[in-house]
């Protein structure tokens, strides 16, 4: 995006930028610098204000959202703006999601819009710790199970990412507090770093996005799409324990 991209103001009220959707935009929620105290590498920094806008429950049309809505399902768009948080890469703040009633976590699936981003993902204990890299146009599902975390690994250019999720629970943030982040920090200078609050964790494993071959054989079109064609594929974001087969291999 543009290199004078103010963090401090809101996307829809910087000159210099705007959100990559064509429809209406509620307020945002602002996630700041304050919110993340606790899931810092450092954890006395001093940064202070705005780190990540998120635009929830989005919808082109009525129609799209009465029509979600009745999926149980939720359209979002998260902006997080290129800033250091005391040597850190800019961050979400990390979450699980609870299991449905078969007792299989709920997934998510995302569609990087402009940017870069890091998905940094990771089950409850931790024997699996994965980094997965994406570009503007790139798909990426969140497995059942699975925490996550979302990194602008840039200095300069804005993440824009949307996401499709269910609408039947809440997220679960406290086993991030607890351990003061993710199994890593992505710092600017050295890179990935474990985390010590974890005693025992499996090493990070590097992958790239890709799009979702088992998914409707392929997802060629923004992810807005498969709302505005009511794709019966979506059933997989409430009802994961009917789509094992798209989990088990996922990220090889």
């Amino acid at each position: 995006m543009n290199k004078k991209f103010d963090p401090q103001v809101p996307p829809s009220s910087n000159p210099v930028f705007s959100v990559c959707w064509k429809g209406p935009l509620p307020d945002p929620a602002v996630r700041t610098a304050e919110d993340l105290r606790n899931v810092l590498a450092n954890p006395g920094c001093a940064c202070t204000g705005p780190v990540y806008y998120m635009y929830r429950d989005v919808a082109r049309t009525d129609e799209d959202r009465i029509w979600l809505s009745s999926q149980g399902l939720r359209f979002d768009i998260t902006v997080i703006p290129p800033r250091e948080l005391c040597g850190e890469y800019n961050k979400t703040k990390g979450h699980y999601h609870p299991a449905d009633s078969s007792g299989t976590g709920y997934p998510e699936i995302y569609e990087v819009l402009a940017g870069e981003a890091h998905y940094l993902i990771q089950d409850k204990n931790c024997s699996d710790v994965v980094m997965i890299a994406a570009s503007a146009g790139d798909v990426v599902v969140v497995p059942p199970g699975y925490g996550h975390v979302t990194i602008n690994p840039t200095r300069f250019t804005v993440l824009q990412m949307a996401n499709i999720v269910s609408s039947r629970f809440s997220s679960n943030y406290l086993g991030y507090e607890a351990k003061n982040g993710a199994a890593f920090f992505e710092w600017v200078k050295e890179g990935f770093v474990k985390n010590p609050a974890y005693k025992n964790h499996a090493s990070l494993r590097l992958v790239k996005a890709r799009r979702l071959a088992e998914v409707k054989d392929a997802i060629p079109d923004p992810l807005y799409n498969l709302i505005e064609d009511r794709a019966p594929v979506l059933e997989f974001l409430n009802h994961p324990e009917k789509f094992e087969s798209l989990f088990r291999e996922l990220y090889p």
